[in-house]
């Protein structure tokens, strides 16, 4: 999800319509027998990649799909070799998340540009965003690498600058709720 914080809430300005980046990526990762996560050895592969294969690049608004990348270039997968075909993969699903992110940031002419989740332990998807809010004069940070992977260590985070603000719930209170998405939460601890 691409969101911003306005009047109390998320905002969100976009979203992948099917799988999420992280999927996209672990799964062609365990298709073509790398480990899991696979984040890490795509990254380390497409530095050495070269050639760049023409791959579907799929943006529709400011929504992202990549489910079609990933069967397009399992398809593939025999014909190129890995490295070529980690590149390709990075670049184009990068690119994706840039355009999106650029325009959010042009439209809501923020001035801070923050990457979470697996995938902000990624050089290049770093890289890529942090020009884009250079571009935007925009102030750039990611998740740290060693925690990027870790979403119990940024729900925690979350949770203690909840609980710093007094923003207290009791734990016979709490509950899971499944459809939650983030612009239906009122964010009292920002």
């Amino acid at each position: 999800m691409l969101l911003a914080y306005s009047e109390g809430r998320y905002r969100i300005f976009g979203e992948t319509l099917d799988i999420p980046l992280g999927n996209l990526i672990d799964t062609f990762a365990r298709e073509v027998g790398l480990p899991h996560p696979g984040g890490p050895t795509i990254e380390k592969l497409a530095e050495n990649g070269s050639k760049f294969i023409d791959l579907p690049y799929v943006v529709k608004g400011m929504d992202l799909s990549f489910s079609g990348l990933l069967t397009a270039i399992l398809k593939v997968k025999d014909k190129y070799e890995l490295e070529d075909l980690a590149f390709s993969l990075q670049e184009i699903a990068f690119s994706m998340v840039a355009e999106v992110t650029e325009r959010a940031l042009a439209h809501t002419q923020k001035k801070e540009l923050l990457l979470t989740g697996g995938v902000a332990a990624n050089k290049r998807l770093a890289e890529m965003l942090e020009d884009i809010a250079k571009e935007h004069d925009a102030n750039f940070a990611a998740v740290r690498r060693d925690l990027a992977g870790d979403n119990g260590a940024m729900i925690a985070w979350t949770g203690i600058l909840q609980y710093k603000s007094g923003d207290v719930l009791k734990v016979e209170e709490s509950e899971v709720i499944p459809k939650w998405r983030p612009d239906s939460v009122e964010i009292r601890w920002l």
